[in-house]
């Protein structure tokens, strides 16, 4: 990547001037090669690869700390949820900020707690109930930070090339859980717990420094010369609060954004609920253990497929047509787990099924087009905090349903529920 002069990064205005969109080209079909010429998105894919990893690594490293001081399932499964259950309260309370504030100084920050909440945590021994409070307290914030950079893809690219990097970005962010699966294990094993921690806060350090180095310092999006006006629309800036309290509340009144975000949410927990049940499912049909870790890998690998060959090999007219189509195969593999079928069988199926994750692609541009110019950060961070908000409460709702009709058939049902979201959604899109 491309380092940026003292000058550069001083200067809001010769900064904004300095970065380019990339567009979609007009004769022929987007590439990556495009997308990542743009060096600003380039940073942007790497810092979160590596955010997302440490994220990972952080969580699952704080669920064996807490497992093997409590001895108790519950703490540790609540140590990977309290990270997303937080996400939506924080959007509605916080996600005004998104618009509001400089975008490398926000991001530069966002870096820096989550390095500092994982080295407190790797450092100083504290209670089970301070441990999550913290994770909880740094969490809140999330959607800020992640509104922040979702908004500057859409500034850095547009068109097509924007679809792509979307694309990218969730390819990232499947690929960068595998790995900090994969690393979080290891780590905990070779370096312990604590050491463990600090590798995350060290690797959330490195992103704090990338991005204060690389990104140009523009400035916020609704600024203007005297700071007194948020947004294009010319509104006077109240309280951080209030503003983003009726931000969320005129996004959801919207009923073209609401149905968007409704179509990426729904599906999303319902899939999250069956993944939830992927343990308990591989212990009660007897499978050789260990297996649960290869079923549990099957999501984010379909992801990674799904979207590559959905992004890259498809024109942007076909993406958009497959919608629908794509959303009722996310849920209808799954149908078949019903019938107790191998464990080979059931790990195709759950390959298969998460390719249909795709669909989203072809909802991005519809998406951004319906959002408000003056708050796009507050929308994305929205999109992410509920979509995490349903996953935390998927597994909960679909694990209630195994309890009466046991897991294999409360799997299929998650399928149905989400082959009848993309029922419901060719209904206003086709």
């Amino acid at each position: 990547m491309e380092s940026v002069t003292a000058a550069a990064v001083s200067d809001a205005a010769d900064s904004a001037a300095a970065v380019t969109a990339v567009p979609s080209p007009p004769h022929r079909r987007t590439t990556y090669r495009d997308v990542f010429g743009q060096p600003q998105f380039r940073l942007l894919f790497s810092t979160r690869i590596l955010g997302i990893s440490a994220e990972t690594l952080r969580i699952t490293t704080l669920s064996v700390l807490i497992f093997t001081a409590s001895h108790s399932p519950l703490l540790s499964a609540l140590a990977f949820g309290i990270g997303f259950l937080p996400q939506l309260p924080g959007s509605m309370l916080f996600g005004a900020l998104a618009d509001r504030l400089r975008p490398r100084p926000l991001l530069t920050v966002g870096f820096l707690l989550q390095c500092a909440a994982a080295a407190v945590l790797g450092t100083v021994p504290m209670p089970t109930a301070a441990a999550l409070g913290l994770v909880g307290a740094v969490a809140v914030l999330a959607p800020v930070f992640g509104g922040a950079t979702s908004r500057l893809a859409a500034e850095f690219l547009t068109g097509d090339a924007y679809v792509l990097g979307r694309s990218l970005l969730n390819m990232a962010s499947s690929g960068a859980q595998l790995v900090g699966l994969a690393v979080g294990g290891a780590a905990v094993a070779a370096l312990g717990t604590s050491q463990a921690l600090l590798l995350a806060a060290a690797l959330n350090a490195g992103c704090a420094t990338a991005v204060w180095l690389r990104l140009p310092d523009r400035p916020a999006p609704g600024s203007l010369p005297g700071g007194a006006l948020d947004g294009a629309q010319g509104r006077p800036r109240g309280a951080v609060m209030a503003a983003s309290w009726s931000g969320a509340r005129r996004l959801l009144r919207d009923r073209a954004v609401r149905r968007l975000y409704l179509a990426q949410w729904l599906p999303s927990g319902f899939m999250a609920g069956a993944e939830g049940l992927i343990v308990s499912y591989a212990g009660q049909r007897g499978f050789a253990a260990g297996t649960y870790g290869l079923l549990m890998a099957c999501g984010p690998t379909g992801m990674l497929v799904g979207d590559l060959v959905v992004g890259r090999m498809l024109r942007p007219a076909a993406r958009e047509r497959l919608v629908v189509p794509l959303a009722v195969w996310l849920g209808l593999p799954l149908l078949g787990l019903a019938a107790d079928p191998s464990a080979s069988v059931c790990a195709l199926l759950l390959l298969a099924s998460s390719t249909g994750f795709s669909y989203a692609i072809g909802l991005q541009r519809r998406f951004l087009e319906v959002l408000p110019a003056d708050n796009q950060g507050q929308a994305f961070g929205l999109l992410s905090s509920g979509m995490m908000t349903l996953q935390g409460i998927g597994p909960v709702l679909v694990g209630a349903v195994a309890g009466l009709a046991g897991t294999g058939p409360a799997m299929a049902v998650a399928g149905g529920a989400a082959m009848l979201t993309g029922g419901w959604m060719a209904s206003w899109l086709l």
